[in-house]
């Protein structure tokens, strides 16, 4: 996903020492934060695809159950961790699906 406010952003929070969060895995690598927590997109697709199947095959909409995302991700970027001055407790990094060094 693309943000046009992506340079400004990380601007502003390097100036000021800020810390960003994202719900956009590509802005912590590509511009700024410091991490990202976000639904796995690909696994949601799939998830959606089931639901139009089940539907297609006679399934009535009202009766399927709501399903909550399975696969959750959480990039860490330890270079803005550490340019920020902050240390990110084992226990995080190792829940982390991506972490960039």
């Amino acid at each position: 996903m693309y943000n046009p406010f992506g340079p400004r952003i990380a601007a502003f929070a390097a100036t000021h020492r800020v810390p960003v969060f994202s719900g956009n895995a590509a802005a912590v690598e590509q511009h700024f934060g410091l991490l990202a927590y976000n639904v796995n997109l690909i696994d949601t697709h799939r998830s959606v695809a089931s639901y139009v199947d089940r539907i297609l095959k006679g399934a009535q909409p009202s009766d399927l159950p709501i399903e909550r995302p399975q696969h959750i991700d959480l990039v860490i970027n330890l270079k803005t961790a550490e340019a920020l001055g902050i240390t990110i407790p084992p226990t995080i990094l190792f829940q982390a699906t991506r972490v960039i060094r």
